[in-house]
């Protein structure tokens, strides 16, 4: 009743753990997913970041260009102003020599005759004559100079004036791209959190499904273990029982032919003690089951008798050999012997099991016969005590 109870609870954990691994794949695609999604938005905070940061700099660029502009006004309005103060004192000295001359001399025409009639000579009346027109041409030149100064200076002002009207217009157009960008860098701040928080209940989440999942595999596993365990000693108490039907046939045998009684009283094993007729031909459960009469008997080394003693290959040799099957002597040759069984769930009784330096017969359940060591003879060993090189079928 036991193993019926194991397979059933171990069919329900399969079935739990496989429940558990779809909801662990869910979580970890949940959590791919939710990764893939932090990290897009934590790149285009990073590329916002990084604009603000040139946003920034070219807003204190625009305010060091501002703050020129502002100096190279305040410069221009000076210079306006003294251009202007130029202009008007030249003006005002322009008009007092005009009403001295007009007030002294009335008009150009007398002006000029007064020049005539006070010089010493004609070349002096000429040079006064020229030195007053040159007079008048130099006051209006000046004064026309003051005026463009003026007016260059004015125009000069206004296009700085344009120029810091645009400089505040962009430095106002970027310190609101700026409170943009830090509303959209505390959005997406926002959503990494939140993002962080969903990531952490994920892999929570994963987490225990995982813890699950283990705790249903280190169930199965000992429910295997111990199902292995009923199985070899199923497999011993079977091998007992043929053994006690070999000695009841052998004692019976005993009592009706003495010179195999003569034969037996020869062996030092626990096992059958003798080999039996030949045969020709049987199957994989035949060679298992006929190994299996053996066990018990002894070890020794080079040995091929089933009775008195042989090594593993002798062992394997002389069994195969009793059914009429040749094979080589030694257990690498035996390990490469026949056609090749892939993988231990494919075995099958009577298969040549072979390890590096030994080799054994298995008899189904996990198990082979084999003659192990001197210390031990011929036993039953569960087949995966070492590592398995090869399984070999010859029937």
């Amino acid at each position: 009743m036991t193993p019926a109870v194991f397979a059933t609870s171990k069919t329900d954990l399969k079935k739990d753990a496989a429940a558990n691994q779809k909801k662990l794949d869910a979580a970890q695609a949940e959590i791919s997913s939710i990764s893939e999604e932090k990290e897009s938005v934590e790149a285009e905070m990073e590329a916002a970041q990084e604009e603000l940061v040139q946003l920034l700099a070219d807003v204190e660029i625009l305010k060091s260009d501002i703050e020129k502009k502002n100096v190279e006004i305040e410069q221009a309005q000076a210079d306006y102003d003294a251009a202007k103060l130029t202009e008007e004192r030249q003006y005002n000295a322009m008009r007092a020599r005009i009403k001295y001359m007009y007030e002294n001399g009335g008009t150009a025409s007398t002006e000029y005759l007064d020049i005539f009639l006070h010089s010493d000579s004609i070349t002096d009346a000429i040079n006064k004559a020229a030195y007053a027109s040159k007079l008048y041409e130099y006051d209006r030149t000046l004064l026309t100079n003051y005026i463009d100064a003026k007016e260059e200076v004015a125009e000069r002002q206004r296009v700085l004036e344009e120029d810091l009207s645009e400089l505040e217009e962009v430095k106002t157009d970027l310190e609101e791209k700026e409170e943009e960008l830090n509303n959209t860098i505390a959005e997406q701040r926002a959503s990494i959190d939140n993002f962080s928080s969903k990531l952490a209940a994920a892999r929570s989440q994963a987490k225990a499904y995982k813890k699950k999942i283990d705790e249903d595999n280190a169930k199965i596993a000992k429910i295997v273990a111990a199902e292995k365990e009923a199985a070899r000693k199923k497999a011993e108490e079977e091998a007992k029982r043929k053994k006690a039907e070999e000695e009841a046939r052998r004692k019976s045998q005993e009592s009706s032919d003495s010179g195999s009684s003569g034969s037996s009283s020869k062996s030092s094993g626990g096992g059958a003690q003798s080999e039996g007729e030949p045969v020709s031909g049987g199957s994989g459960s035949d060679i298992a089951s006929y190994a299996q009469r053996f066990i018990g008997n002894p070890y020794v080394p080079g040995g091929t008798s089933l009775v008195n003693g042989c090594d593993c290959s002798g062992f394997v040799w002389a069994v195969y050999n009793h059914f009429g099957y040749s094979l080589p002597r030694q257990s690498g040759a035996q390990g490469a012997s026949g056609s090749a069984v892939e993988g231990m769930e494919n075995a099958q009784p009577g298969d040549i099991f072979y390890y590096v330096g030994h080799v054994g017969i298995y008899i189904g359940n996990g198990y082979i016969v084999h003659a192990s060591t001197p210390a031990t003879g011929i036993k039953i060993t569960p087949a995966t005590y070492r590592s398995i090189a090869s399984i070999r079928r010859i029937v």
